[in-house]
This record gives C-alpha cells, structure tokens and sequence, in this order.
C-alpha cells in the first residue's frame, strides 16, 4: 500500500504546504468519513503526457501535471470514461495502484458534459491545496477548450468548483461486473 500524505514532501518540491501542516477541520466535502476509492495513476505528478486510462496518448502538455492524475477503475463518469481522480502527495509511477479518501471532487465540463475528478489523499486537503487543484483544473479547462476546437469538438468546457465526492461517486455508475461501492473509512 502507497502512503499518501499532502505537505509532507520533501522541501522545496511542488506540493509542499508546510506552512499549513495540520489537517483541515472542515473537510471540503462536510462529510464525516470520505469514501475510500481504489485510484490507478494514469498521469506521474511532474509528467507532460497525458495518458487514458487504455494507456493511449491523449495530448502532450506544454506545462508539467502538478498532481498524480487517474482514475478509478471500477466506475465510469458521465462522459463515459473511468471516473477520473487526482491523488495529492508525492509522484507516483504510472500504473501504481493506491487506496485514498476522496476528500471532495471538482465538476469539470468537457465539450458540454459533466466529467468530475475526486480530488483524494490520506489527511483531508487544506485551503492552499484546494486553491492550488481549482487554479490548475480553471487553467486546464480553458486548454482543454482549445484543444476542443482544434479537435472539432463542440460545447463548453469549464470548471465549476469543488463538490462533494459521495455525490460525484454517485453520479458515476459500476464497471462491468465489478459493482462494488467505495467503503467509507
């Protein structure tokens, strides 16, 4: 099992929030227990490819991925596509398998359909590192969008701001045969 711990890094690195060690009091997401998600990282924080989850190139970035970015491999989004999840905390290599609460999730609108990201770690986030995943997915949507266009895709790509991750789960529906629903921790 892979520990994952936000603001525990090593100095100087990207996620490195020591200034606000303690965890948050009031979790994101106002639940008491996050459900705890299976995550395969698709995406190694610090990596300028972006993969699907079939492992096929999506787009190469110009700017490095500051999280660790996958997705769930038991439940499907609205768009489709293996429920998406960033996992905070120090880079891991591709295809790593970690169990982590999902502390909230960002509504994300990709060419006119929902698509959320759990947003998950072991210590709840706090304020910068919600701040620092709605700057980057704010950022992402809008380069998304471009991409969109040069694509021929159509519909509006935004980000709408951090959720609660039982309801985002909610939205997504079982894999296969696979119907298994995130335990609480």
């Amino acid at each position: 099992m892979v520990e994952i711990r936000p603001g525990k890094n090593k100095p100087g690195t990207q996620d490195n929030l020591e200034a606000s060690n303690k965890p948050d009091p009031h979790p994101a997401s106002g639940q008491r227990e996050p459900p705890l998600v299976e995550v395969v990282i698709e995406v190694p924080r610090g990596s300028f490819i972006k993969r699907g989850s079939t492992g096929k190139v999506d787009f190469i970035s110009p700017l490095p991925c500051p999280f660790n970015y996958g997705s769930l491999p038991d439940y499907l989004g609205l768009d489709g596509d293996l429920l998406d999840a960033l996992v905070l905390g120090p880079r891991l290599p591709a295809g790593t398998r970690v169990q982590a609460k999902a502390w909230g999730a960002v509504r994300m609108v990709d060419h006119g359909m929902l698509d959320d990201k759990l947003i998950c770690s072991d210590l709840p986030p706090d304020l910068l590192q919600r701040q620092k995943v709605l700057r980057f997915f704010r950022f992402y949507a809008k380069c998304k969008g471009l991409l969109n266009v040069v694509r021929g895709r159509l519909g509006r790509n935004a980000c709408e701001g951090w959720r609660d991750a039982a309801q985002a789960i909610a939205r997504a529906r079982p894999r296969g045969s696979s119907s298994r629903t995130p335990s609480p921790s």
